[in-house]
């Protein structure tokens, strides 16, 4: 009975053991490959799970979440023969547990030779230029191309990008030359599109000002001629009123208009800037005479426009007799 019990504690003892192995908890964000005497048979997932031992064992324990890749410095040749270094970084997740334990061998070092030759491939086809101008570009082609090839692992690729593009110092300097000159270029043409836009806008005010000015000299060359005009007529009008009254028997209009001419004639000599001593050859009193014949004619005007005579007209007054110049004899 003794040996009996022995044997059964002993057999109870493996039955818990073995049943200890047979139970494999997965953590979260991880996937277990479960393999019967070495060949793939499922899956275990994150949680509790039963395989029995010596039959099942686990065959790789395969990470589920996104992970990250550094692609260390590479030197690559552009296409334009210019030397760069290079790096990046990749994003990539696991899909299929099982594709990616048994269709690669190591699949971090396949991923990183992958994007590594890619990179080279991508970028040794583009200028130096585009190399530095489009990452957007290089990014997106080395997406599609590496996220294509690693379909077959059950491998999603998220994102690829790339951290710094160093060229030579050769180079840079070159490039800082470059955009200095091409700086200095676009301040010439800016100053000279400003020059050429002042010069056309002061001549845009010139022309104006000339426009206007001719203008206004025309609009004074039409006031004064219709000054003038309106002055002829005045003058016209009064010539008329004193021929009508010379024709009317009134010589009295003439004299009024000839001391007119002749006053106006004494009055330039007088505003004459040359002229500093008058010499009158005529006596004063014919000048006076002349006036007076003013008088009558204003005296005349009077009578006839209702005065003492019942608005009849006068008879004209005989002509004074002439009186004899100085420094001539007279006669008899």
């Amino acid at each position: 009975m003794l040996v009996l019990n022995v044997f059964l504690g002993a057999v109870a003892v493996v039955v818990v053991l073995y049943l200890f192995s047979s139970v494999t908890i997965v953590r979260q964000g991880y996937q277990y490959t479960i393999e019967h005497f070495g060949r793939f048979t499922s899956v275990a997932g994150p949680g509790f799970n039963f395989f029995p031992a010596f039959f099942y064992r686990v065959g790789r324990r395969v990470n589920m979440m996104e992970q990250v890749i550094d692609i260390p410095g590479q030197e690559i040749i552009t296409k334009d023969n210019a030397m760069i270094s290079t790096d990046g970084v990749v994003f990539f997740q696991v899909l299929d547990a099982a594709k990616a334990a048994y269709e690669v061998s190591d699949l971090y070092i396949a991923l990183l030779n992958l994007v590594t030759t890619n990179l080279r491939t991508v970028m040794g086809a583009m200028d130096l230029d585009e190399t530095l101008s489009k990452r957007d570009e290089i990014n997106a082609r080395l997406l599609s191309v590496v996220d294509h090839a690693t379909t077959p692992w059950g491998v999603k690729i998220t994102r690829v990008e790339i951290k710094d593009i160093r060229p030579p110092a050769d180079i840079v300097n070159a490039m800082a030359r470059q955009m200095k000159a091409e700086r200095e270029k676009r301040a010439n043409i800016l100053e000279a599109e400003g020059s050429r836009a002042g010069a056309i806008l002061r001549a845009e005010g010139e022309k104006q000002s000339k426009i206007l000015e001719a203008e206004g000299r025309r609009e004074a060359a039409f006031r004064d001629a219709e000054a003038r005009e309106r002055s002829a007529e005045a003058e016209a009008k009064a010539t008329q009123l004193v021929s009508d009254a010379i024709e009317a028997g009134s010589s009295q209009s003439l004299n009024y208009f000839i001391a007119q001419k002749y006053v106006e004639a004494v009055g330039k000599f007088a505003t004459s800037p040359n002229a500093k001593t008058i010499l009158f050859p005529v006596e004063a009193t014919q000048l006076i005479g002349t006036l007076g014949g003013i008088g009558e004619l204003a005296k005349d005007a009077l009578a006839g426009g209702g005065g003492g005579n019942g608005g009849a007209p006068r008879p004209p007054a005989p002509p004074a007799p002439p009186r004899p110049r100085p420094f001539e004899p007279k006669e008899g």
